[in-house]
């Protein structure tokens, strides 16, 4: 597993500087600043080849770097290689604070979806909308038993799971037809949520209440690994 393939962790900050998100990991298909906000990949084509990251179903991490210190995020996959996207949300939507990197190192996709080619989307919404990037990955069965180092959160960082429901992308979704989303419950203890199923297109399952996603506060100073 390799965070930032091409671009050091330096010069993804000066980046993202002027920028909205950068999905760090798995590999992004694409990014661009002026597009991003184009569903249901940021403005760039689902396109598969040998070099896709391979994502274990049994836990995975998601790794960012946001220059927003507050959004709300919603981690989606599916199996679907084109339009229309019938997206599976792997968690309720997360309510996080703190500017800078942003990690889930044990994200759980559904175990009939080893062996299978598909597309992880990261969609943040933050004072400038709704944005979206997209990795194009291989599922494979087990689980990431080392998390990298390089799966860090910015000092001070909170995450929470939340009822929030504001995540309707149907409006910015032309490109990819209608979206459905249903909810794959989460194997984590802390990050497990109720998750109900939603029957509207775009639309993220909501919880019961606030729920706290990180089991680990850095210390001064320090980013330290995000454990669910």
């Amino acid at each position: 597993m390799h965070f930032l393939p091409h671009l050091s962790l330096l010069s993804a900050w000066a980046l993202c500087t002027s920028a909205h998100f950068i999905l760090q990991y798995p590999q992004s298909l694409g990014f661009d600043d002026d597009i991003e906000s184009t569903a249901p990949c940021g403005g760039f084509d689902v396109v598969f080849n040998s070099t896709d990251d391979s994502i274990p179903v049994g836990g995975f991490p998601v790794s960012m770097l946001s220059t927003h210190p507050a959004a709300d995020w919603l981690f989606r996959v599916t199996l679907d290689q084109k339009a229309p996207f019938n997206w599976t949300n792997l968690l309720p939507v997360v309510s996080e604070t703190g500017l800078g990197q942003f990690c889930l190192p044990q994200l759980v996709a559904p175990a009939d979806f080893a062996g299978n080619k598909g597309v992880i989307q990261v969609i943040q919404n933050g004072p400038d909308g709704v944005l979206y990037q997209c990795a194009a990955v291989n599922f494979v069965t087990g689980v990431n038993s080392t998390v990298s180092s390089s799966c860090t959160n910015v000092t001070g960082l909170t995450a929470t799971l939340t009822n929030q429901n504001n995540f309707d992308t149907s409006s910015s979704s032309s490109a990819s037809g209608t979206m459905s989303a249903t909810s794959s419950p989460s194997a984590s203890a802390t990050a497990s949520g109720s998750a109900a199923s939603s029957s509207s297109a775009g639309l993220a399952a909501p919880t019961n209440g606030p729920q706290l996603v990180q089991g680990l506060i850095a210390a001064a100073g320090l980013a330290v690994p995000f454990f669910l």
